[in-house]
């Protein structure tokens, strides 16, 4: 018989026996978790209060209703939604020394931290394709990033990462935990979670590598390409202070 299908659950028991998983976080010392809360606190208020700054100000000053600050709007209301996703929750669990986590907010994590980290990424393709039309095609910058053409990105942007985001929990649902059920970090992700699965992770560790080659590799080469565009219009500038500008 094989391995793998040793590690099938019987017929007519359920899929998944583990109905919560156990976080271990960054550190498992009393006096240091104490530490970690202050700083981790800290750090997530800071970047909260600058992330909803920004956009505050992109929405209020008439004078930043421009494509880029658009696209960085949107970018800071992200910034605040993938890291709400994970410190939360791991503030929360610090405080009440309860380490466990449902099986289902598990997926839930995992699913809303893909789907805001890759939109993410996403963004940041777009707006190096902004500057890259602002620089390098200034007669027709108006036109090519129109109002619609900045909707159509970000609904793009959207889209592209809820796909991917959803292959990965969907196929993540269809793993079997029937038996470990301690997760060595502070959120629940990919490969955590494969290491605690007790059937074949193989398929989906292919579609991780597959799929995030195509959402990171992708978005990565295009933003490398329009800065070497942007960077060889400003050398081609003669004058120090057109560089400068």
């Amino acid at each position: 018989m094989s391995l793998q299908k040793l590690m099938e659950p019987e017929a007519g028991t359920n899929r998944t026996a583990v109905a919560e998983f156990i976080l271990l976080g960054l550190v498992q010392t009393e006096q240091v978790q104490s530490v970690v809360f202050v700083l981790f606190l800290f750090a997530y208020l800071v970047t909260i209060g600058g992330n909803l700054s920004i956009l505050a100000a992109v929405l209020v000053e008439p004078k930043l209703h421009t494509p880029m600050y658009f696209f960085l709007g949107n970018l800071s209301a992200l910034d605040v939604g993938c890291i709400t996703v994970t410190v939360p929750s791991m503030l929360g669990r610090l405080l009440s020394h309860k380490r466990t986590i449902s099986y289902d907010a598990c997926l839930s994590q995992l699913f809303f931290f893909h789907l805001l980290a890759g939109t993410d990424c996403f963004l940041l393709t777009a707006m190096a394709y902004d500057r890259f039309l602002a620089i390098c095609r200034p007669l027709t910058y108006s036109t090519r990033m129109s109002q619609t053409v900045q909707r159509m990105l970000v609904a793009v942007s959207w889209v592209c990462a809820f796909s991917n985001a959803l292959t990965h929990t969907v196929a993540m649902s269809t793993l079997n935990f029937c038996g470990p059920n301690v997760i060595h970090h502070f959120y629940c992700d990919l490969p955590q979670l494969f290491q605690l699965s007790c059937s074949s992770t193989q398929l989906n560790e292919l579609l991780l590598f597959a799929v995030g080659f195509l959402m990171a590799g992708t978005p990565m080469a295009l933003i490398v390409i329009s800065y070497i565009h942007v960077a060889a219009a400003v050398l081609r500038i003669r004058s120090a202070e057109g560089r400068k500008k």
